[in-house]
């Protein structure tokens, strides 16, 4: 019953500081970053301990309790991009989502125990979930910069595009956290090589594959980058196809075999 209303505290304060970032965007008042980011931090700290409490101190990677604790990494991850590239929009964004996936986890999902890991698949896993974080926030970040230059193109200048950082800004970023998680995606598959048993074997062998189909995407658009000065709809489009690939080799078997086949993942 605590947990329960601790989830609910949580996802009101969530959806709040989503209310105060939008602010500008929605009704041109003024920007309420500062407590926006406030309540955020305090919605994130008591969702850690949702998790913490719910899941009994350890990671449980049963499907629905690794969304919530993929959407906790990124709100948590959204924060500190926060701190020094203020991009309000990117709460707006991730907040409700967040406060969606911790209500289906503490409400309507099946209990659930986690799996005994020794330290090492722990570390592969923490790495895994910081570089799905990373790369989840670079592809909001591509979808706002997507409606940034269609804006502009088609002279569309409302007060949400005036609330968004400058474009130049926004690619800077993008770019910066696609450097980064690929960077935490290579250490993924390093780990995942030297600590996982058989790791084309059982039900990991397509998560394998997806994974260094994802990295090789990223890959591609980082030298296209650094090549050849690639951005705009380019750049978008291969991290959103980098983030579809990298969500199917995460969730995808998870979704089919404990939704529909009702089994569960070793």
């Amino acid at each position: 019953m605590t947990l329960h209303v601790l989830a609910l505290f949580a996802i009101a304060l969530y959806l709040a500081a989503a209310a105060g970032l939008a602010r500008p965007l929605l009704s041109g008042g003024q920007p309420l970053n500062r407590l926006a980011l406030a309540l955020a931090g305090s919605a994130v700290l008591i969702h850690a301990g949702i998790l913490f409490g719910m899941h009994r101190g350890a990671l449980d990677l049963h499907f629905f309790a690794a969304l919530s604790l993929v959407a906790f990494v990124v709100s948590a991850l959204t924060l500190l991009v926060n701190a020094s590239r203020p991009v309000a929009a990117l709460g707006v964004i991730v907040f409700p989502l967040t406060a969606a996936l911790l209500a289906v986890d503490s409400f309507l999902a099946p209990p659930t125990l986690p799996q005994p890991m020794d330290w090492q698949i722990k570390l592969h896993v923490t790495v895994a979930l910081l570089a799905f974080g990373v790369l989840s926030i670079a592809a909001a970040l591509a979808i706002l910069l997507a409606f940034q230059e269609r804006a502009l193109r088609h002279r569309q200048f409302g007060r949400w595009l005036r609330a968004l950082p400058p474009l130049t800004l926004t690619e800077t970023l993008l770019f910066r956290l696609i450097s980064a998680g690929f960077v935490l995606l290579t250490l993924t598959l390093l780990t995942g090589v030297l600590f996982v048993d058989n790791l084309f074997g059982q039900h990991l062998a397509h998560k394998t594959v997806l994974s260094i189909v994802a990295w090789l995407v990223f890959g591609v658009l980082l030298y296209g980058r650094w090549r050849h000065g690639w951005r705009g709809t380019r750049a978008v489009n291969l991290t959103l196809i980098g983030m579809a690939v990298l969500v199917l080799a995460f969730f995808g078997s998870k979704f089919v075999l404990e939704l529909i086949l009702h089994r569960t993942l070793p």
